[in-house]
């Protein structure tokens, strides 16, 4: 199955091109965006749940425009786990619980975090104290916790130091392993490799391989 396909897609930010004439496709599974920083891996992220939209071009989500669904919808779908984690005043549960809640759903968020590697002593803690490490798990869990059809991870690991790096690291491998889909942008060949099924390449906003 398809998750996502991009035909003819191009894009500027502040008034430069990112994505010139881009057409992928993106299969389920664990997909890498792979690419040197200014290539458009980022940008092209930010179009599969409209964060942006292109300047031309289509971008469908299982067969659908996605600018035909309702955005807070398709960002429940295909959640987001930023660069940069950026948790919520309260605890790590108050966190995970959080997105569901605006759906008018609850949540297990012991169950989330367990999934993305930390136990549930964890739950009543104030996510503002964590490392940073740990709050990028925190933000894998709340996106998980949406019960999304895809993860979109933006660089999900380059604000870690090694250690941390390599424990979320394996974690999304455990998780791409257990059939979780996602697209997951990175400049790092060997993580790609390391975790991905699928790689799409970019170079200067065009897909090379």
């Amino acid at each position: 199955m398809n998750l996502f396909d991009l035909r003819n897609v191009s894009a500027s930010r502040g008034g430069r091109r990112v994505l010139d004439d881009v057409s992928a496709t993106i299969r389920d599974g664990a997909t890498a965006l792979l690419g040197p920083s200014g290539s458009g891996k980022s940008s092209l992220l930010r179009l599969l749940n409209r964060l942006s939209d292109p300047d031309s071009g289509t971008v469908r989500f299982e067969g659908e425009d996605v600018r035909a669904l309702d955005v807070l919808d398709l960002r429940r779908r295909a959640a987001l786990v930023p660069q940069l984690p950026a948790p919520l005043p309260g605890t790590v549960a108050d966190n995970v619980r959080y997105g569901p809640s605006l759906c008018g759903r609850d949540a297990d968020a012991d169950a989330c975090l367990a999934r993305a590697g930390l136990d549930s002593s964890y739950a009543e803690r104030d996510a503002a104290e964590l490392s940073v490490g740990e709050q990028q798990r925190v933000m894998l869990a709340r996106a998980l916790a949406l019960d999304p059809e895809v993860l979109l991870l933006d660089e999900p690991t380059s604000a870690l130091d090694e250690a941390a790096r390599d424990g979320v690291e394996r974690t999304l491998a455990e998780l791409a392993r257990a059939g979780v889909a996602m697209v997951l942008v990175t400049h790092d060949r060997g993580q790609a490799e390391r975790i991905a099924s699928e790689v799409v390449e970019l170079h200067e906003g065009r897909v090379v391989a």
